[in-house]
């Protein structure tokens, strides 16, 4: 066999290469993640039922979309994976607001800017107070290929 055939590279995978791992339907907790209908939710409700003779367990799962809110449902057998989505959050300093696009610097001085701002309430204090010359911190949740910012604070002043 020719080898030169195996020449794969993964230099792309970083620590959170992959964007969903399975778990059991009955591993599953409230307020921990999960993917419904291909969307990355947090569950608020789940109840398990009994079946029949033969049947499964089914788990009836009430999850909210954590990028748009929107309320998803899915029932599964408790003893099928379904799958988690990766959710990564994170602290960033607000350098600028350009072109409604947040220009934001990680800890270790890494720049971002292709989060934009939220269109709500949250993206209008967020300029609002940037605007009046405070220093912010953004919380940004991301998975699944997806990001948002979810909350900012005034960054704690260096005495």
């Amino acid at each position: 066999m020719a080898e030169e055939e195996h020449h794969e590279t993964f230099e792309a995978a970083g620590a959170g290469a992959s964007k969903t791992f399975p778990m059991q339907c009955s591993a599953l907790r409230k307020n921990g993640h999960v993917v419904i209908k291909g969307r990355p939710c947090k569950i608020i409700d789940m109840s398990t039922s009994k079946t029949g003779k033969h049947g499964h367990a089914k788990v009836h799962l009430v999850a909210t979309d954590i990028f748009t809110g929107k309320k998803l449902e899915d029932i599964s057998p408790s003893t099928h994976n379904m799958d988690v989505p990766n959710v990564r959050r994170q602290e960033y300093q607000l350098l600028d607001i350009q072109d409604g696009f947040l220009n934001l610097m990680d800890g270790d001085g890494n720049s971002k800017d292709d989060v934009k701002i939220p269109d709500s309430d949250l993206g209008e204090q967020i300029e609002k107070d940037f605007e009046a010359g405070k220093d912010l911190m953004v919380t940004i949740i991301a998975a699944m290929d997806e990001e948002q910012a979810i909350s900012y604070k005034e960054a704690p002043q260096a005495a």
